[in-house]
């Protein structure tokens, strides 16, 4: 069988990663025959098989896609895709609210995502504590997109920036939607941890309908809940005060665990109407909204400095009264059951306050958020008919997307306004909003296909400021106590306004196949920002068919991606982890310290493969390397110099002299990125049925080069903190590996998968940690045709119960039990564990 006849590793890493099942598939049917997978992503001629495309493009069918105990977008591709990778995020500012995501090794942010092959606009989160191989990034929410809306995910795994645009490096994402015009579905899902807890329901559906007899309009929902979780034990500095008569403190105090996330309700259309002149118009919209609850970290009430204690662990005492000698007295080293304040007499003055007068256990912030992500597309495609255009196709669209995060801490406190502060606050929000405009031709001139066009976007980030006493300074702020909600300051109203950016794209992007066997093609694109000025970029990549059963393929591409303009403008206070201390950290525009303006990334691409096949073995290697100069990223937490505090000053930064720690996004640093997938399939009949073995292996491995991050090959950092470069380099698997078997027969279907995962630095509290050895984990399924409409289906993920490296708190500068955590949070896998779920679906 020629190559161009089989289906390949670039769609069979989804084989791998999902069932193990080929897309054609079906549960309870296995009389189809094995069809070529086409793809749209990563070409402008007519839609071709992933066999014939130069470049590793998978294929993930959406049913197979869905079979998993997630209903989160980000989990079913990371089971899915060798080289994407998604942690849990706990206790990570809004990283927990939308996760970041990496692809090849590299940020969220350097992997486009496109909806129906238009650009998909990125969300208003920015990762600010992204586990240390996301710090700083501003990629799309994927996890709206529920996988009952989708026909087939397209993952074009090399360097598109000369196609597509900025964010490109390290590949392309493309969600197609379905377009069924009849028949629909209904699923329901649930299921829990092993734990007995993260009890998760969802309820989704998809109903297809025909606009006119040449149409179609397909809707999707999806619902879900999730109750959160917790990996934790008791935290000794609590437990000391509770064994001293201490009652108010939470067992646990600090939580490490998934947030809760309350009525996430997902809304996807898809409309399409082919005109009598041939043309067709199209539109594609969605709405998204959820409520997320999650963690943070305890506040002592003995020891959290410009709270309850100042600088050197002596009690922090407020004068109501502004004389702060009159309570002199009393600031004293508080001792564990608080008895000191009744003997001194502190607990009967009412003019001298302390907090524990009023959070007598101690506090741990609960960070809340409301995300709404919504976005339209319309369009009309055709050819034209006459004119100097005869005989080209013309693709004519709008789009407009928009991200809103609005932001709480509850649970919390101003310091400075003392008995009168408020404990939950409204901090403010983040709006991201995008309009983008493409005007795209394209015609085949016998072996030669040319496409050119042109894209403007729109690009604005908006911060809306916060109450007032979630920013403001109270008047016990000149006695040492801290300002702003406590965890995660408000916004204030110096810090709110808009950051505008427009660009203009050029592209031309040719196609020939010169042979039979060999396919060649080449892109080059120019934009134009209005902040940075221009950029140019290249790409060239072949297909050439050696033989019947073996091609090799190749590219060679630059690449860029511009700072978004979150990073350029956005200001921010995060509570992190310090050499073992929580310290509160402000994140100020480069400029408005005094630093240089962001300038894009640029990157430089090579790749190479092979599609081979013998006998019933088929069998793929593709090899990358991704060099990335001038990455943007967050600096490491610092006092602000002198030079600093008057650039805040001059750039109007309210109270810069209480501002004790800070940082902002840089061109901090390069990176060199090389890695392999490879994927082999063997289809077989076998236990009465039909048998289907994949295995896939992905191994990469970054090096960071120059800059800050690099720490002088240490360990950890002059501040105690996990090295940066160690996080890039180490803080993922190198190696990973999954090999599934699945079976089928008439009315029943089930699987088996293996993952492995490689050696890794595990990362805890986003400072400390430690190298971790391998592990395994195993998920099944089994799906049962009860009815010809209805499905029934159990399962399990992570059956052996693996919840990660277990923290070693003996470790040398490990806190005392890692602040009640039990597992590195940076496990590849979650630190959820084992996770069982049922599912019934109808289909109609």
């Amino acid at each position: 069988m020629k190559v161009q006849q089989l289906v390949t590793s670039l769609s069979l890493v989804a084989l791998a990663g999902s069932l193990g099942m080929p897309a054609y598939a079906q549960t309870g049917d296995t009389s189809q025959q094995v069809i070529e997978e086409v793809v749209t992503v990563g070409t402008r001629t007519k839609a071709r098989s992933v066999t014939e495309s130069p470049v590793p493009v998978d294929v993930l069918n959406a049913n197979d896609l869905a079979k998993s105990g997630s209903s989160d977008m980000l989990d079913l591709l990371k089971g899915s895709v060798p080289s994407f990778n998604v942690h849990d995020q706990p206790i990570s500012d809004a990283a927990s609210m939308i996760r970041p995501v990496n692809m090849r090794g590299l940020s969220s942010d350097s992997t486009l995502i496109l909806v129906n092959g238009k650009r998909r606009h990125r969300a208003s989160v920015i990762a600010f504590q992204g586990g240390g191989l996301n710090d700083g990034a501003q990629g799309p929410d994927i996890s709206v997109i529920p996988s009952i809306a989708l026909k087939q995910v397209e993952v074009l795994r090399d360097g598109a920036a000369a196609q597509y645009g900025s964010d490109a490096i390290a590949g392309v994402m493309n969600f197609v939607l379905k377009d069924d015009a009849e028949g629909g579905s209904l699923e329901v899902k649930s299921g829990e941890f092993f734990e007995g807890d993260g009890q998760t329901t969802t309820m989704s559906g998809n109903y297809g309908m025909p606009m006119t007899d040449s149409g179609f309009l397909n809707l999707s929902f999806q619902l879900k809940n999730a109750d959160d979780t917790s990996r934790s034990v008791q935290r000794p500095d609590a437990q000391e005060m509770i064994d001293a008569g201490n009652t108010a403190i939470a067992d646990p105090a600090q939580i490490w665990g998934s947030p809760k996330i309350e009525d996430d309700l997902t809304l996807f259309g898809n409309f399409g109407i082919d005109l009598k002149d041939g043309s067709e118009i199209y539109a594609f919209a969605n709405y998204s909204n959820r409520m997320v609850d999650g963690g943070f970290y305890y506040r002592n009430p003995n020891g959290r400095e410009g709270v309850y204690t100042d600088g050197d662990g002596i009690r922090l005492v407020g004068a109501l009264d502004g004389n702060a000698a009159s309570c002199d007295a009393y600031r004293t080293t508080p001792v564990a059951d608080g008895s000191d304040m009744v003997t001194s007499g502190l607990t009967a003055d009412a003019n001298c306050f302390v907090f524990n007068k009023m959070i007598p256990g101690g506090y741990t912030p609960r960070f809340v958020g409301d995300i709404t992500d919504t976005s339209i597309t319309a369009g009309r495609r055709g050819e034209f008919t006459d004119g100097f255009m005869q005989g080209w196709n013309y693709d004519v669209s709008g789009s407009v997307g928009r991200n809103e995060a609005q932001f709480g801490l509850n649970n919390t406190i101003n310091p400075s306004f003392g008995p009168d502060s408020k404990r939950n606050f409204e901090t403010g929000a983040y709006i991201q909003l995008e309009k983008t405009f493409n005007f795209d031709v394209q015609k085949q001139f016998d072996s030669l296909s040319l496409a050119m066009g042109t894209e403007w976007r729109e690009e604005s980030f908006q911060i809306i400021a916060g109450e007032g006493m979630s920013w403001q300074v109270g008047p016990l702020a000149e006695q040492g106590f801290n300002i702003g909600s406590h965890g995660f300051a408000g916004f204030s109203i110096d810090s709110a306004g808009t950051a505008e950016r427009r660009n203009y794209a050029l592209y031309v992007d040719a196609e020939n196949q010169f042979t039979d066997n060999l396919l060649v093609s080449g892109a080059l694109r120019y934009e134009d920002f209005d902040t940075f000025g221009d950029t140019a970029n290249y790409k060239l990549a072949f297909n050439w068919q050696l033989t019947d059963n073996v091609a090799w393929r190749g590219s060679h591409s630059t690449g860029f991606r511009a700072p978004t303009m979150g990073q350029a403008s956005v200001v921010n206070t995060q509570t992190s982890i310090v050499g073992g201390q929580l310290t509160q950290a402000q994140t100020l525009p480069a400029p408005k310290l005094g630093e240089a303006e962001l300038t894009p990334e640029e990157s430089v691409n090579f790749a190479t493969g092979l599609v081979m096949s013998a006998g019933p073995v088929d069998l793929t290697i593709d090899a990358f390397y991704i060099e990335v100069e001038d990455r943007i990223a967050l600096t490491d937490n610092a006092a602000p110099t002198d030079a600093q505090r008057a650039a805040m000053a001059a750039a109007g930064v309210p109270n810069p002299e209480l501002i004790g720690q800070i940082n902002y996004f840089a061109n901090d640093f390069d990176t060199e990125t090389t890695g392999v997938d490879v994927v082999a399939t063997y289809g077989a009949d076998l236990f009465g049925g039909t048998t289907d073995f994949s295995m896939a292996y992905n191994w990469t491995k970054t090096e960071v080069k120059g800059g800050d991050a690099t720490c002088g090959g240490a360990f950890v950092n002059n501040q105690g903190e996990i090295c940066k470069a160690v996080r890039l380099e180490r803080g993922l698997p190198e190696h990973r590996a999954s090999f599934t078997m699945a079976q089928n027969w008439d009315k029943l279907s089930a699987f088996v998968r293996a993952n492995f995962y490689g050696e890794y630095v595990g990362v805890h509290a986003d400072w400390f940690g430690e190298q971790l050895g391998s592990e395994f984990t195993l998920d099944m399924e089994a799906s049962y045709q009860a009815t010809e409409s209805v499905f029934l289906t159990a399962g399990a993920s992570n059956l052996l119960d693996e919840k990660g490296g277990k923290i070693d708190g003996s470790i040398v500068g490990a806190p005392d039990n890692v602040l009640g955590g039990v597992y590195y949070e940076t496990s590849p896998y979650g630190i959820g564990g084992g996770f069982y779920y049922l599912k019934a679906s109808y289909e109609f």
